[in-house]
């Protein structure tokens, strides 16, 4: 099989699309034949060294895949060779061949495409998860959705939607502004000319809002918890900040990690606050619960409450031009690998 080869830390020149050994499906595994995986920052920070879960390179990453079952490992009941899927996968999804627990493994409705199928696993249930689980979403909340025209945002503003009265703020460079509220947002923040605090408060009457996404991380997430009102929540699921170009920097990485708030119960009690983190990656062993929200997920699919909206499809020859365009900000919405 033919996969997408992180070859040591560095630019998009590290990457190299190389001839690999089929994997095995191991005993409760599923191998997928793989028609179109998705591509999030965390796998760009991975390129870069920035990611730590990520395996060392030289390594294949990729979280999310569509596709069809391949082959079936020994004990794997309710799927079929031939069936058309969509998984969660740790690492190893930027390949022609992956192997994934069949509890990841999802069947996908027959009219979902395998490039809006790929684009579902990691951004959206990111998104419902700290929405719904994490947040407990409620009418008339005030939600502000940073990196807003990006995956995990938009799926977040969609998302809102299906929650009457939600008023939705979300951060992007004035050209996405169209997009944002195409999807919904209330009130599109130009973070590169508007000070987004300052914006906030004036939007609320400097009452703030009840959540904050935000995958940006360090000062931000201060300022973030500055602008949450009374019984407000944080959930951080991301640092973004960290990156701030194609390579790493010491300098960008102290800078950022001495931003990060000093936060403790008692200032989490004084306050009526809470903080919250979300990491996919780290989900692993409640595979039950990953399910049920996928599951939720293609739900609102089918009801058309959710559509992902593709940046744009690349071949595993085109890699590096993927990354190029998640790095330097330019996505609206979902970027797509293809064999």
């Amino acid at each position: 099989m033919r996969a997408i080869w992180i070859t040591k830390a560095g630019g998009p020149e590290v990457l190299a699309v190389r001839e690999s050994a089929d994997p095995t499906p191991g005993p409760g595994e599923v191998r997928i034949a793989v028609r179109a995986a998705g591509l999030n920052f965390a796998e760009v920070m991975a390129r870069q060294g920035l990611y730590p879960d990520a395996p060392k390179p030289p390594s294949v990453v990729g979280y999310e895949v569509a596709g069809e079952v391949d082959a079936l490992g020994p004990g794997v009941t309710g799927l079929a060779e031939g069936q058309r899927v969509l998984a969660l996968v740790r690492f190893g999804g930027h390949a022609e061949l992956v192997c994934a627990p069949a509890e990841r493994v999802l069947p996908m409705p027959d009219d979902l495409s395998f490039v809006d199928g790929a684009a579902l696993p990691v951004n959206y249930l990111t998104a419902y998860h700290m929405l719904f689980r994490v947040a407990n979403l409620r009418p008339g909340f005030r939600v502000l959705v940073h990196m807003a025209a990006g995956g995990v945002g938009l799926a977040a503003l969609q998302l809102c939607r299906t929650v009457p009265d939600v008023v939705t703020f979300g951060t992007a460079s004035e050209a996405k502004h169209g997009v944002l509220r195409e999807e919904g947002c209330t009130h599109p923040i130009d973070y590169r000319t508007q000070d987004y605090v300052a914006r906030v408060r004036e939007l609320t009457g400097g009452e703030g809002v009840d959540l904050v996404l935000d995958a940006l991380g360090g000062r931000d997430w201060k300022r973030g918890l500055g602008l949450l009102r009374p019984v407000g929540q944080l959930v951080a699921y991301g640092f973004a900040n960290l990156s701030g170009g194609e390579r790493r920097s010491v300098r960008r990485l102290i800078g950022q990690f001495a931003g990060v708030p000093l936060m403790t119960p008692f200032s989490m009690m004084n306050h009526n606050q809470t903080v919250s983190g979300v990491n996919l990656g780290h989900l692993w062993s409640r595979s039950d619960l990953l399910r049920e929200e996928l599951t939720a997920l293609l739900d609102l699919w089918e009801a058309g409450a959710v559509r992902p909206r593709i940046d744009g499809v690349y071949p595993f020859e085109q890699a590096a031009a993927a990354h190029r365009r998640i790095g330097e900000r330019r996505n609206i919405g979902k970027v797509i690998l293809v064999p």
